[in-house]
Order: structure tokens, then C-alpha cells, then sequence
């Protein structure tokens, strides 16, 4: 037997099998497909069960045939102690430690059986036909048995996975905030199923909105615990009457004796008021671009990316937003995007775009560089996360 082409074989069949949370039927599915589409690996039955407490108790038998309904085996029973510390068996009824009357209610004299599972908790036996090879059943067993498992690890992580990426995703604001004559936007596309860019409109108060764009080393599941950590940290950090330095600061030492102090993190971090007045900090973030009547210029003061060091200490920006001003926030998945060539977009094209025009709406000007930039990767695939704010003063 090519055991090879046995594996990518069950590969492709349990990948037609839909993904169900309900494992007992998953595995359902492969015995029929086993015992009807594979005849020359002996299989002509099997029996699906499922431990509890101190029973695997049976849940599915294919064919049907006698096994009475809710048929319970001990764990004590030494085939499924051998399968415990196994993970695979291969027996029959002349073997010791072989209860005939157990095997012979399920109408069996040769048996194998594979645990399923980080825990085993399912157990797959199949009847085989009389004088199967025991070292090609094995060998088949095991083939079949590591399939299953790689299949339900990948669709635990992905489910995993899923679970992050909607737990990131409301983490992201719902809707754009209605703040005075201000119109914000913003919009992030991770890398992965996850990303480590983040980015939040924070009521401070009545009359000061706050605007974080954050971005995690690298991308992926760990660079998004990371980000999910400094949003939820700043929005419980920020006061009205509290410093922003003094928040930021704070936020720092947490990133830096977090699980993950490996994985640094760069931070945006503005209160604009009604008035127009901001105040800003940047930890080693890419500069903000702010379009005024002078033209353009990067909000820089600040001080280190989160993280590397706790007692770092960071200094205040001050801007004032006129009518017709335009700031714009970036990550670098933005700027370092690159063509088919390897050329980068680069700041200055996002500069050129920000002199364009007169922007009067933060969406357009957020869509308008997204696609300007899928346009010169010409891809919508991306190495790394891209995130994007917008505030434009309208009056």
C-alpha cells in the first residue's frame, strides 16, 4: 500500500466533509466514507464512541447493526486502556485481555481502534475482516488516525482565530463619532486573520474626543493580543484632567511587563477639543500628516514605541485644527506596501494625495488611499496590516 497516497486521499475526503462543531458527527461522516470507499484497507464496519466519566459510551455504529443503543464499554477494559496510552489498538477475540461477550454483542471477532482528540475523548473502532495483517492495519490506523487530528487541531485554531478576530473587530469603533464641526473616519485591513493594527474614537468627554492609531510588531495572533492590550488600556487610562503624557506613560510600563514585552507597540494618541486645539503624543508611531494653510507637517513629539523600556517619558504636542484642515493617520503597512517591482508607496505619495484636493469628507480621503494603494501593490494581498485615520474640520 502507498500510505503516501493514502494520506493526501483522506486529506482531500475529510476536507469534504463540513466542519461542524459536533465532533461525533464529523467523525460519522469518515466512517461511512471508510467503510464504503476504502474495502481493500478490511474495514467493512466501525463504531463511534465517546467517553463519559467511566465509560465510552458507543454513539454511532455504521453499518447498523446489533450494538444495543447507548452500549457501554469500561475504560478499565484493557483494549481501551492500551488505547489510552496508545492512542491505537489492534485485537481479536483470541487476544488477552479480550472480553468476548463484549465483542461479540457488537458482533465482532477482529477489531482495531484509533483515539481521537487532544484528550481522546472519541475513540473510532473499526471491525475488520478476519485475518487482517496486524502491521498493515497498524500502519493504516496511524495514517488515518493522524489525518483526523491534524484536521481537528487546524479547525480548533481556526475557530480560535475566528473567535479573536471578532473579539478585535469590536474592539474597533462601530460607527464614526458625530463631534462638532469634525468628521472622522477610520479603516483597518490586517495582514492575517488578525492584525496587530488598531486604531479608536474615545469620548473623553463632552467637549475632547480622543483618536489612537496603534500598531504591534508584526502581525498575526500575538501582535493582536498586543494592540487589543494598549486600546483597552488607554480607554481605561484616559481623563479629562489627566495628562496625556501621564496616561501614555502609565500605558508604557503595563506593554512593558506585559506576557508580551517582546512584541513592542506604536502609539498615536490626540485629544482634539470643539475648539479645534489638539494635544498629541507620539510613541514611535509613523507621524501623522496634518494638512493646514502652511502646507504640510508630520506630528513627531513624543517620545519611544511602547514597551522596551517602563520608565520611558514622553513629551506633548500641540496643534490647532482651522477649517479645512486634514489630518491623516497611518501605519507603515500603508507607506512600505510595494509594487510587483518592490517598490514602496511611500510617504510621499500619501502626501501628494493629501494636497490633491480640498477634503471635505475623512471616508473619501481613508478609500481614496486604500485604493491608491491596492493600486500600486496591484493586490489586494497584503504582507502587512493597513491602517488608516482620517479628521478633517469642516467649519
Amino acid at each position: 500500500m502507498d500510505y503516501k497516497d493514502l494520506f493526501h486521499k483522506l486529506e482531500r475526503h475529510l476536507a469534504e466533509i463540513q466542519s461542524s462543531a459536533d465532533v461525533t458527527a464529523a467523525l460519522s461522516a469518515l466512517l461511512r466514507r471508510l467503510v464504503d470507499d476504502y474495502r481493500d484497507l478490511g474495514i467493512v464496519g466501525g463504531r463511534i464512541y465517546l467517553r463519559r466519566g467511566a465509560h465510552y459510551v458507543l454513539q454511532q455504529e455504521y453499518p447498523v447493526r446489533r450494538a444495543p443503543r447507548g452500549f457501554k464499554i469500561p475504560a478499565s477494559y484493557r483494549p481501551m486502556r492500551e488505547l489510552a496510552e496508545r492512542g491505537i489498538v489492534r485485537h481479536d477475540l483470541r487476544d488477552p485481555g479480550v472480553d468476548p461477550d463484549i465483542e461479540r454483542t457488537l458482533g465482532v471477532k477482529t477489531f482495531a481502534a484509533i483515539a481521537v482528540g487532544e484528550r481522546a475523548e472519541h475513540v473510532v473502532a473499526f471491525t475488520l475482516r478476519p485475518r487482517s495483517g496486524r502491521e498493515h492495519v497498524i500502519y493504516t490506523l496511524n495514517t488515518i488516525r493522524h489525518v483526523i487530528n491534524s484536521k481537528f487541531r487546524q479547525e480548533q485554531l481556526n475557530d480560535r482565530v475566528a473567535e479573536m478576530r471578532a473579539i478585535q473587530m469590536s474592539l474597533l469603533p462601530r460607527t464614526a463619532p458625530s463631534f462638532g464641526g469634525f468628521d472622522v473616519w477610520g479603516a483597518t485591513r490586517p495582514a492575517e486573520e488578525v492584525g496587530g493594527d488598531l486604531y479608536d474614537f474615545i469620548a473623553v468627554s463632552p467637549r475632547v474626543l480622543g483618536i489612537a492609531i496603534a500598531d504591534s510588531a508584526g502581525h498575526g495572533l500575538p501582535a493582536a493580543l498586543q494592540a487589543r492590550d494598549a486600546i483597552i488600556g488607554l480607554r481605561m487610562g484616559v481623563e479629562e484632567r489627566l495628562r496625556i503624557t501621564a496616561t501614555v506613560e502609565k500605558l508604557n510600563k503595563v506593554v512593558s511587563h506585559s506576557a508580551l514585552a517582546s512584541k513592542f507597540i506604536s502609539l498615536f494618541y490626540g485629544e482634539v477639543e470643539k475648539n479645534g486645539n489638539m494635544v498629541y503624543v507620539n510613541a514611535g508611531h509613523t507621524p501623522p500628516l496634518l494638512r493646514d494653510k502652511a502646507g504640510l507637517q508630520e506630528l513627531t513629539r513624543g517620545g519611544l514605541v511602547l514597551g522596551p523600556s517602563p520608565d520611558a517619558l514622553y513629551e506633548r504636542g500641540y496643534v490647532t485644527f482651522e477649517p479645512g484642515d486634514v489630518l491623516l493617520g497611518y501605519t507603515d503597512g500603508i507607506s512600505e506596501a510595494e509594487s510587483p517591482g518592490g517598490e514602496a508607496y511611500g510617504v510621499d505619495r500619501l502626501r501628494d494625495l493629501l494636497l490633491r484636493k480640498a477634503w471635505t469628507s475623512a471616508r473619501e480621503l481613508v478609500e481614496t488611499v486604500l485604493a491608491d494603494v491596492d493600486a500600486h501593490t496591484g493586490s489586494d494581498l497584503r504582507v502587512d496590516d493597513q491602517t488608516l485615520v482620517a479628521v478633517v474640520r469642516r467649519r
